[in-house]
């Protein structure tokens, strides 16, 4: 059971809403999370962490992620040739804490030319962000933007942990004969609420969704859509000039998404249900990553995509293990046995390991779909 939570005045905003037609689901999703004053990421309240939180993501586990992608973004740097000014821009970047971790974990050359740019819109993310960087904001290394705001061209690489998870997501479905989108008709007190499916257009989704179902579309087949994600990928990928791309998330390919019927998920104090209509405001809500869309746009967006991999195999590929092992020896034992705690959170599949996917992709010149 879910402990309750304080009511959130973006349920009567919703109700409201509600009188006049029922709501799409990615419409109440970003309404959720994004609503200017009441939305999950744009209150005053830290959600992140153990006790008292509501989810906790691989940095609250230690610094072996950031650590593992410094060590990338150093190669990456190497095989530009080592530019004068190394941009590292990270989007939906939290408290900041990524980006603490690599800026540490940088070391010689590259530590005097690695610049970093933390893009949030959360007020609180951003508060805490200015303690996290506070050694490299007062340096200049280190800046502090909102997602909308305009870069310059750089060099370097754009990086991102669970962002596209949060992107508004709308789950639809193929009953054999029409598509369906998944709405909700009305939301009372007390966290009940009607939601149904209601025949619509898909439009491109639904093009997607019969082209990768594997045996050709089934009834009962279906899955999320992010509508905004092209241009999402189009403000992201735009300002890099040539660099990495690297994202972190949960999801997995089209074909599998379908199979499932992915659908929508909401996070309460470590828990999660299907119930994404309950507590708006106060939950967390994500959905999966359409990892073959998402590899599919970046590719029309100029980058030469890998095929992405899972987060354990990822770090086993470019951290370095036996250094890190020897260079843990001279750790006092309460320490070393966290960093060995860490390492394994982050690679076994039952952990973080299979559950999380790495996307990378390339972009050599500037050049894609307008």
């Amino acid at each position: 059971m879910f402990q309750s939570s304080p009511a959130n005045p973006l349920t009567e905003v919703i109700k409201e809403l509600l009188s006049n037609a029922p709501m799409p689901a990615s419409e109440f999703m970003a309404l959720a999370l994004y609503h200017p004053e009441h939305g999950y990421y744009r209150r005053g309240i830290s959600q992140w962490g153990f006790d008292g939180k509501d989810y906790y993501t691989a940095l609250d586990l230690g610094p072996l992620l950031g650590e593992a992608i410094a060590i990338r973004l150093h190669k990456t740097w190497l095989e530009l040739d080592r530019p004068d000014i190394f941009t590292v821009m990270e989007q939906g970047a939290g408290r900041g804490w990524l980006g603490r971790d690599l800026l540490k974990a940088t070391s010689g050359d590259f530590s005097k030319v690695i610049r970093y740019i933390h893009c949030d819109d959360s007020p609180i993310a951003k508060q805490e962000a200015i303690r996290s960087l506070e050694p490299w904001l007062n340096s200049g290394q280190a800046q502090i933007k909102n997602q909308d705001d305009k870069c310059d061209a750089f060099v370097g690489a754009v990086i991102s942990n669970e962002l596209f998870d949060a992107l508004p997501a709308q789950p639809w479905c193929w009953n054999g004969e029409q598509w369906k989108r998944e709405v909700i008709v009305s939301l009372n007190e007390g966290g009940t609420a009607l939601t149904r499916w209601e025949a619509a257009d898909p439009g491109e989704a639904g093009d997607w969704f019969g082209l990768h179902a594997q045996g050709g579309l089934q009834p009962d087949d279906g899955s999320i859509w992010v509508e905004s994600l092209p241009d999402i990928l189009k403000n992201i990928c735009e300002p890099m000039q040539r660099g990495l791309f690297l994202a972190i998330d949960y999801g997995d390919s089209a074909s599998k998404l379908i199979a499932k019927r992915a659908g929508l998920r909401r996070y309460l104090k470590h828990q999660t249900d299907g119930r994404w209509w309950d507590c708006p405001g106060n939950s967390d809500l994500t959905a999966d990553v359409d990892l073959t869309r998402l590899t599919y746009l970046l590719e029309r967006h100029g980058l030469q995509t890998q095929k992405y991999s899972t987060l354990g195999h990822w770090v086993c590929a470019n951290a370095p293990l036996a250094q890190w092992e020897t260079e843990w020896q001279r750790f006092p034992s309460r320490e070393r046995v966290a960093r060995k705690q860490n390492l394994m959170q982050l690679t076994l599949p039952s952990a973080m390991g299979d559950r999380f996917k790495v996307v990378q992709a390339f972009k050599i010149s500037n050049v894609g779909i307008s």
